[in-house]
């Protein structure tokens, strides 16, 4: 009896051995499919990280130094015979690069006949590539846009036309009408173009005073589209001369000054009487610059 006891402990020692082993190889294999199933969700996770899309890069980072030297002066001449200014009168901007303008208004009155008003403004407008808002053409494009249903909306508008037009930058429209102001029938053609990233806005307007004949619907867009062309082929020149990207403001940011430009809107143009460039009753008057 007391030696079988001896045995019996050797015997359950032994039989517990195996329970041991085992117990221990399953614990390691599931440290090891732990460590493999972690693996796999950390290389899962980097991959579905979402790459930023880019936008196009801005074509032009700068617009014509001088805005008034845009157009030619022999177009200038042309255009707007006897001119106050025949260098223009620049418009008020927090920074030339994003947005500028000129304007020129004359009364000729060396007919036979009454005198005969112009008046021409441009005005340039360029927009930056923006991660949140669009590349600068697409904001251009959208400008473009609404430059044109602007134009075609002018108070007092009469007979609105607007039409395509092409050889002016990457697309063009032309937007005319009549306009009666100082007792005068005026006629409009307003030129919307764009090249790239920047927006050209272009009017030019005239009438016949004392008499004289108003010009034609025709005569007034030939030289709008003439000058436009102008307008856009020195933004393209300034590009090719000018450093990428200077970091200059947004068009949107522009100042309350940017946006009462003669050039951006023809607001002070269109109001006619009560500004000094009116020719009303100055047919013979106006004084020569």
């Amino acid at each position: 009896m007391h030696r079988s006891a001896p045995r019996l402990s050797r015997i359950l020692a032994c039989a517990a051995v195996p329970v041991m082993l085992v117990a221990v190889g399953c614990s390691s294999d599931s440290g090891s499919d732990s460590k493999k199933n972690a693996g796999s969700s950390s290389s899962g996770s980097a991959s579905a990280k979402p790459t930023e899309p880019t936008v196009e890069p801005a074509k032009f980072s700068d617009l014509p130094g001088d805005p008034c030297a845009a157009i030619g002066k022999k177009t200038i001449e042309d255009l707007v015979p006897d001119a106050k200014k025949k260098g223009g009168t620049a418009g008020k901007s927090s920074d030339l690069s994003v947005r500028s303008s000129c304007s020129w208004n004359g009364l000729d009155d060396k007919g036979l006949k009454g005198s005969q008003y112009r008046w021409l403004d441009v005005g340039f407008t360029r927009f930056e590539s923006d991660q949140a808002l669009g590349s600068g053409a697409e904001r251009a494009t959208a400008d473009y846009t609404k430059q044109i249903t602007k134009a075609k909306a002018a108070e007092g508008a009469q007979k609105v036309a607007a039409e395509a037009t092409a050889g002016i930058g990457e697309e063009a429209t032309v937007v005319t009408y009549g306009l009666s102001k100082t007792d005068e029938e005026f006629e409009y053609a307003t030129v919307v173009a764009r090249t790239g990233n920047v927006v050209v806005t272009l009017t030019y307007n005239g009438a016949g005073y004392a008499g004289a004949k108003t010009p034609t619907s025709a005569d007034i867009v030939e030289g709008a589209q003439q000058a436009a062309k102008e307008a856009i082929a020195a933004v393209e020149k300034t590009a090719e001369a000018t450093p990428p990207a200077k970091g200059g403001k947004d068009a949107d940011k522009g100042t309350e000054d940017d946006a009462k430009t003669g050039s951006a809107d023809g607001k002070k143009e269109t109001a006619g009487s009560g500004d000094e460039d009116s020719p009303k009753g100055k047919a013979k008057a106006t004084p020569k610059s």
